[in-house]
């Protein structure tokens, strides 16, 4: 039932086969199934690294037993088949698989769905006190995910990355991209798949966080390092119509002085969607617009969506080829959506990122009617996808049923615009993704969390968010600063939630303002445009505190480019929780409210409504300045922080040299 098999340990009871293996620094993999372990089902880890791991099995006591000793974490498999991690140098339990129940199911359940397919459940033990990190981007404002239950879909503003941090020091990646759940409960941790073939999952350890992330992006890919131009400004909204008004926003950042990084062509810019290039009586000439910004140190970025609708001139060719993505019952439509030039909406497909030759296809027009133009940052919007109703079930992909594969489809959208500017010559590549998976950080994809509210609730929820984006192993990660929905440019409480989610927006890893505002001026489309989205469109007094920050993050942006070679190299987020560099303190794991930004920068943003100070926890291990007063305050404390509305609330670690306190030059208008 137990023997050693390739460097790895297997184990066979009845039907079902166990594989362990050693699978990267202080990391163990584990697959499980029926009969025998499959090969062609995508997922996250690359190939199996060299390794000196050690194994034993044990068979004296008549109960054999065998070990798996790779660095940190030895693999304990009984001769159930029940598996055990621990920490090799002194024998505590990080994990341990639990069955359901004494008789049946064991920790491992496969309930057929039929044709080979399988309801899969994979169980694993509660423990008091533990906190659990991670699992992607979600909406329900926790940061600590302990006794939540979280769905395993994609979703606009819900992402799926299979990973979880304990505090127990170990790291979980599920290996699969199948349509289910994880139930993080009091009695026990449940992983489900609703329709899939096989077990697969990862685990980590190591003597702290920062190790963890680091064990993590080493086994799905480390992020590149950001371009130093996508650490400025990025200028957008819903959305510039024409080539010349987007053109007289960007000299308007020039004649006043502003720094201005990014601006974006949103969509709509198109002749219909899926033909995947400009719209010329609205862009006349794309080539001398995208020479003009970038004469003024301004890169261009344009919405490239998945859906094709069937106006398209690529629609009839795609379907030809088998490029979309196929349905189980009905023909392959997947969205109702606006197009160009048409009243009522219509009924759109997605291509299929899963498929080799539909990624090329892709690629190969938007590198013709917009790399060779000269963009070079690309905006993958909706590309969960977006498919409504979300039937995942009802979706035939190249990579296999939706219902087993679907969640991958983010990072096969992103790894097609990867590869393509990299075969193109392109050495910066960054593409601003609204989901992800596994694994997207390796093709240069920067998350941000979706449409979102313009409240002061939302802005609450999305520190906790983009912590646990962190936390997931996504280094770049951003907002639509002032949220999406909304915002009335006229209301004193929305001014005032501008300026705060700007100050929180200059401490994220990527600076950028979009959002729908008040009013909608498209007479056609009337949900297809929103009012001025300026950063001098909210009054003077709004204007000088946001002139300010801009200045503030130009400051930063040696610092920022410190942090992003941190991720680039040690898989290190530049935004993360307090516990990430300070694991020792135990007070530090419950702060929700308050992040670290690289080493140095403690930032506590305001998020109530006419707040001018906020408590804030100082972790210990540490003495932290106010660097606008230059007050000193000891770590392990609890302070009130003054912030009135024109600073931006953060601490800087004693000794650190970042330059936070400053003004705007005075050629900024």
């Amino acid at each position: 039932m137990l023997h050693e098999i390739d460097g790895g340990i297997e184990w066979h009871g009845g039907h079902q086969v166990v594989r362990v293996e050693p699978w990267g620094a202080d990391s163990v993999r584990v697959r499980a199934g029926l009969s025998r372990l499959r090969s062609d089902i995508p997922g996250a880890l690359g190939d199996r690294p060299a390794s000196e791991a050690k194994i034993r099995i044990d068979d004296d006591s008549g109960a054999p037993t065998a070990r798996l000793v790779n660095g940190e974490i030895t693999a304990e498999v009984g001769d159930d088949g029940m598996l055990r991690f621990v920490r090799t140098a002194t024998g505590a339990e990080l994990l341990a698989e639990r069955r359901a129940h004494f008789w049946w199911p064991g920790p491992r359940v496969f309930s057929s769905t039929g044709n080979g397919y399988y309801r899969i459940e994979q169980r694993f033990a509660a423990y008091a006190g533990e906190r659990v990190f991670g699992l992607g981007q979600h909406t329900h404002g926790l940061l600590d995910q302990k006794g939540a239950v979280i769905d395993l879909v994609q979703r606009n503003a819900e992402v799926t990355i299979p990973f979880l941090f304990s505090s127990r020091g170990y790291g979980l990646l599920w290996n699969s991209p199948a349509v289910g759940r994880v139930e993080l409960a009091g009695n026990g941790t449940r992983w489900v798949a609703d329709s899939a073939r096989q077990i697969d999952y990862w685990v980590t350890t190591g003597p702290d966080p920062a190790a963890v992330l680091d064990h993590y992006s080493a086994a799905t890919g480390r992020a590149p390092m950001l371009p130093e131009w996508a650490s400025g400004f990025w200028q957008s909204k819903l959305r510039y119509k024409t080539q010349e008004e987007l053109l007289e926003v960007a000299r308007e950042y020039k004649r006043r002085g502003l720094p201005l990084s990014v601006i974006v062509s949103d969509f709509f810019h198109w002749t219909h969607l899926g033909d995947w290039r400009f719209d010329p009586a609205e862009w006349p000439d794309p080539a001398a617009m995208v020479r003009e910004l970038r004469e003024m140190g301004t890169e261009l970025m344009v919405s490239v969506w998945p859906s094709v609708s069937p106006l398209s001139e690529n629609y009839d060719e795609m379907l030809r080829q088998g490029l979309l993505v196929a349905t189980e019952q009905g023909p392959p439509v997947h969205a109702d959506w606006a197009d160009k030039g048409v009243a009522a909406k219509v009924q759109v497909s997605f291509y299929d990122a899963t498929n080799p030759r539909a990624r090329a296809y892709v690629w190969d027009k938007a590198r013709r009617n917009y790399l060779d133009l000269g963009v070079r940052v690309w905006w993958l919007d909706a590309c969960e996808p977006e498919i409504k109703p979300g039937h995942q079930e009802n979706l035939r992909y190249h990579a296999g049923p939706g219902a087993e594969v679907g969640n991958i489809y983010p990072a096969e959208h992103a790894r097609g615009f990867y590869e393509g500017m990299r075969e193109a010559g392109e050495t910066d590549v960054i593409t601003l993704c609204r989901s992800a998976w596994a694994g997207s950080q390796r093709y240069g994809a920067a998350l941000w969390s979706g449409d979102i509210a313009a409240t002061f609730a939302s802005l609450r929820a999305q520190i906790r968010a983009g912590l646990n984006v962190a936390m997931s192993g996504i280094p770049w990660w951003t907002t639509d600063i002032g949220g999406f929905h909304g915002g009335d440019q006229e209301s004193p409480e929305y001014r005032e939630l501008l300026v705060r989610w700007f100050q929180y927006g200059v401490f994220c890893p990527l600076l950028r303002l979009h959002g729908f505002r008040e009013p909608f001026v498209d007479e056609l489309h009337p949900q297809m445009s929103g009012g001025p989205n300026e950063v001098w469109s909210y009054g003077e007094e709004v204007y000088g505190h946001l002139r300010e920050l801009l200045f503030l993050r130009e400051r930063l942006r040696p610092y920022v480019m410190e942090q992003m070679r941190a991720a680039h190299e040690r898989g290190l987020p530049p935004m993360r929780p307090l516990f990430v560099d300070f694991p020792d303190d135990d007070r530090a794991w419950a702060v929700e409210d308050a992040f670290l930004f690289g080493p140095d920068v403690l930032v506590a943003p305001v998020t109530e409504y006419g707040a001018r100070e906020r408590e804030v926890y100082l972790p210990a291990g540490a003495r932290w300045r106010d660097p606008w007063t230059g007050e000193v305050h000891a770590g392990g404390a609890v302070i009130r922080l003054a912030a009135p509305l024109e600073r931006a609330p953060v601490l800087v670690r004693e000794g650190a040299d970042v330059p936070i306190a400053g003004s705007a030059p005075k050629s900024a208008r």
